[in-house]
């Protein structure tokens, strides 16, 4: 992290340089920066969307834009976000930023991005592969893999050695990535575990993923922990082990966080949950793209990683704040 660190206090030295020169580039149309993200409602992306939007404060001074492309829903994630890549593209975009959340659904649109010699960067999804065969800049995000991974090991850690990774969006390769990391951590100290994928319609829905985790847990008597691949299902899971009646013997983790996560983390009500800071994700991207385009400067570093951290009750209380602030 600290890497992240000198490499954020970079880009905003860079930032701040790039405002005071403003008025030496009235003359400069700036850059048109299209970012390709998450739903509206959805709490993570618009954590991702503020980083992306601060970051651009910087960019509109150098008379340039930031334009936010998200999807209606991600009942057919794929080939809508191909779809907004190719809007990006088509809207003369001098750089775009984007998930590679469907590999076959959306790299055909990057490799246009691409071809059209428009500065690309992955984030979020896909990592330094993507960002490889894509022909992308850097890659900017966590390691999916990597971040399960982590939360395998803390349920082991935990003594507890029977898991079950609650997949809502079993189409998005990274969060595939990620029950399968979570599988992997747990093994490593001796345990077992099962992806539970459900429709992706059912991301968001607390009724859905209440009912079918309840279901799965009477089930399977031996599971101890539940993890959830995004925040949005924390609360959802957190009412299905409820419901089935195991509060007290099956533990909750998962990804991503916001203010009622942290208060059931306090509380004990929640075990744990991996930050991969996505304001840096989108405040990254954006500032490396703007000072591409203004003054061909890169980052040698391809692939930026910004977590995984677990966040437990050793350190919940240091974390509130950044949430408080909608950074976190």
């Amino acid at each position: 992290m600290k890497r992240i660190t000198k490499l954020l206090a970079a880009v905003v030295l860079a930032g701040v340089a790039a405002t005071a020169a403003t008025s030496a580039m009235a003359g400069s149309k700036g850059a048109k920066i299209f970012v390709i993200g998450g739903k509206a409602d959805d709490p993570f992306w618009s954590i991702v969307k503020r980083g992306a939007e601060d970051a651009g404060k910087v960019v509109e001074a150098q008379g340039g834009s930031v334009t936010w492309l998200g999807p209606q829903n991600y009942d057919n994630l794929g080939a809508d976000a191909a779809d907004l890549i190719r809007t990006a593209i088509s809207q003369h975009a001098d750089a775009i930023v984007g998930p590679d959340w469907v590999p076959e659904s959306m790299d055909e649109a990057f490799k246009a991005v691409v071809a059209a010699g428009i500065p690309l960067i992955i984030y979020n999804a896909g990592g330094l592969d993507a960002a490889d065969r894509l022909g992308a800049m850097n890659y900017i995000g966590s390691d999916d893999y990597k971040a399960g991974f982590a939360g395998g090991e803390y349920f082991g850690n935990h003594d507890l050695k029977n898991v079950v990774c609650v997949n809502t969006l079993p189409g998005a390769a990274n969060l595939r990535a990620q029950c399968a990391g979570l599988l992997a951590g747990v093994a490593k100290h001796g345990g077992k575990g099962v992806e539970l994928p459900l429709p992706m319609s059912s991301f968001g829905n607390p009724t859905a993923v209440a009912q079918a985790l309840k279901a799965h847990l009477l089930q399977n008597p031996d599971v101890v922990g539940v993890y959830t691949i995004g925040n949005v299902d924390a609360n959802s899971a957190a009412n299905g082990i409820m419901q089935a009646g195991l509060s007290d013997k099956v533990k909750l983790g998962g990804v991503n966080m916001d203010q009622t996560i942290l208060a059931n983390i306090k509380s004990g009500s929640q075990l744990f949950t991996i930050d991969q800071q996505g304001y840096l994700q989108g405040y990254l991207a954006v500032s490396i793209l703007n000072g591409h385009v203004n003054y061909g400067l890169t980052v040698p570093t391809r692939e930026i990683l910004t977590g995984p951290g677990v966040v437990d009750e050793s350190n919940v209380d240091a974390t509130m704040a950044g949430v408080q602030a909608g950074a976190r």
